[in-house]
């Protein structure tokens, strides 16, 4: 099983960094191939450059893709499974990544991205998830998660949000069970 963790966060002190940790336990207990793309540490460029909106927004084509969005394809490429742990500059990812071509606006002769077996979003949010879904929050970044980005792209996708880090210490036991939960998700989806 092929695991890529996208992940993005500035601080290692973070809940979400916190969280990540946590997952790349669980993961690595497997005994599955784990690779991540930490975006900060990769200090991966977010914005598009006015060539890849060029690219994007006006279907050049010609334009090549940067290096760095195409070891991103490769590493999709080689993922069965792909776990996206934000929030921060997860969105630049998408915009620069999901390019033409490859994600969306394909041509014969140009390479598709493939159906990944199983997506999953992992947000953390200060409110309780409760709270978020009562005034409409959870299902809005669902909705942009995973109908927008995810889309078609994958067979199977899932939005876990770990909310009321506010109150933290009585929420993390039941993040941790939720994280460990993920294992027989990606191993039901991607075996």
């Amino acid at each position: 099983m092929n695991i890529l963790i996208v992940y993005c966060h500035p601080s290692k002190k973070s809940y979400t960094s916190q969280v990540f940790e946590q997952l790349k336990a669980v993961l690595m207990d497997q005994h599955w191939s784990l690779e991540v793309s930490d975006l900060y540490a990769m200090d991966f460029q977010s914005d598009l450059s006015k060539n890849e909106y060029e690219r994007e927004g006006f279907a050049k084509t010609a334009i090549p893709i940067p290096n760095d969005v195409l070891a991103e394809h490769k590493k999709i490429d080689h993922a069965d499974c792909i776990a996206f742990v934000y929030p921060a500059k997860l969105k630049g990812w998408f915009d620069r990544v999901y390019s033409l071509g490859y994600a969306y606006g394909h041509k014969d002769n140009i390479q598709k991205m493939k159906t990944l077996k199983f997506g999953l979003v992992i947000c953390t949010a200060g409110h309780p998830i409760e709270f978020l879904a009562e005034i409409g929050i959870a299902q809005s970044m669902q909705t942009i998660f995973l109908d927008d980005r995810m889309g078609k792209r994958f067979e199977h996708k899932e939005m876990l949000i770990l909310g009321g880090t506010l109150e933290l210490e009585q929420v993390r036991e039941r993040h941790k069970q939720e994280l460990e939960g993920v294992v027989g998700k990606i191993r039901k989806y991607c075996a």
